[in-house]
């Protein structure tokens, strides 16, 4: 069954998001005005001289740059331009939810930030939750679950949920390209799934975990991730089962579009690709046509999905509406029996909830993402 529901629109700026964030700054060092750097600002000086840039490291020579996300320098350091901002745990409630940080893979050196609600401490632990386990976006580039865009939108959601969450650390590229942002993505559903009897090594999931209500949710990368987490679960016949996966404005492509409503303009087409070729896959053979970013063209079966509901939300003002519609589409028709909804911001763009938080269809937003994993 496909049900889909449309939200008012409210006003943002024509192109998206995704395309405005690649416009920010010149991508080659031939352009006639000056870019002085410093931190993540940016301003263009007036005179048509070289490139300065303003840092710690300024005699480093940069190599590329890929805005918003990265700027490689001649002695291999990579600078991240945006997403780097991080915010600490705090067993002190905020919003009535505490918040700690555990290692779920000592050998890479990975984290994850697990959210509870506070009242839930005092209670006995046979009050089992929900749990969430979420992959955040950032084009596998920028962000962690240490941002305080994704620690804020989680503390709301497990206030409002009244569940656990555990928002999941991954490797990023370009040091580690894809696929190891999935590989850790795994690796984390494993080391959760090991607490099902109550003696795994974190003690908020063994106490307060529900197993029978497990979700999977992430917003672009994070949904690309969350689609190939829930197909490797059935596939592997994951125990315990996943009951639901959110996907949230995902990030899938390919070379062409999906539909004639899709991204027709060849600039904005070329601009998806470059993140993706020289940046977060730079050793696939297929560029976009990847299965890892093409899921709705490519010959993948979805009959297969380990959940018994998924939620795909899209934004209309977004790079990857269509795409993320055709999913939908491509979902329902796979043979698989689970059930599909779609939600649609029609006046909003990629990741509005987290980047525009103030928009009139975030409430709206957040009440079905909380619903859905509530029921």
């Amino acid at each position: 069954m496909l049900r889909r529901i449309a939200c008012s629109s409210s006003s943002l700026a024509s192109q998206t998001l995704f395309f405005r964030l690649f416009r920010q700054i010149p991508r080659s060092y031939t352009s006639p005005t000056t870019i002085a750097f410093s931190g993540r600002n940016f301003s263009r000086l007036s005179t048509p001289t070289t490139l300065r840039c303003i840092c710690s490291h300024s005699s480093s020579e940069i190599i590329s740059e890929h805005p918003p996300f990265i700027r490689v320098y001649k002695d291999g350091r990579i600078e991240r331009l945006a997403g780097t901002e991080t915010v600490p745990a705090s067993l002190n409630p905020q919003n009535d939810v505490v918040s700690k940080d555990v290692v779920y893979s000592p050998e890479r050196n990975l984290s994850a930030r697990l959210f509870l609600p506070h009242k839930t401490t005092q209670l006995s632990a046979s009050s089992k939750l929900p749990l969430l386990i979420y992959f955040h976006g950032g084009a596998w580039i920028i962000e962690s679950p240490f941002s305080p865009i994704y620690h804020n939108f989680l503390t709301e959601v497990v206030k409002s949920a009244n569940c656990l969450a555990v928002s999941v650390q991954y490797r990023r590229a370009p040091e580690d390209p894809v696929p190891a942002a999935y590989e850790d993505a795994w690796s984390a559903i494993q080391w959760i799934a090991s607490h099902s009897n109550g003696s795994g090594q974190e003690d908020w999931i063994n106490k307060y975990a529900d197993f029978d209500r497990v979700y999977l949710a992430g917003d672009s990368a994070g949904g690309n991730i969350s689609h190939h987490m829930a197909m490797r679960a059935g596939k592997e016949n994951l125990k315990p089962r996943i009951k639901g996966t959110v996907i949230v404005h995902p990030a899938f492509w390919g070379k062409d579009p999906v539909d004639e409503q899709d991204v027709q303009d060849r600039e904005i087409r070329s601009g998806v690709a470059e993140v993706w070729e020289k940046i977060a896959s730079p050793n696939s053979v297929d560029g976009v046509n990847d299965p890892w970013f093409n899921v709705v063209g490519s010959g993948s079966d979805f009959s297969g999905m380990g959940c018994d509901k998924v939620l795909v939300a899209v934004a209309g003002k977004d790079v990857f509406v269509r795409q993320g519609l055709a999913y939908a589409g491509k979902l329902k028709k796979s043979g698989w029996q689970g059930t599909v909804e779609v939600m649609e911001e029609e006046g909003e763009d990629h990741c509005f909830h987290l980047l525009n938080p103030s928009s009139e269809n975030t409430p709206k937003f957040m009440k079905k993402f909380v619903e859905f994993i509530s029921g």
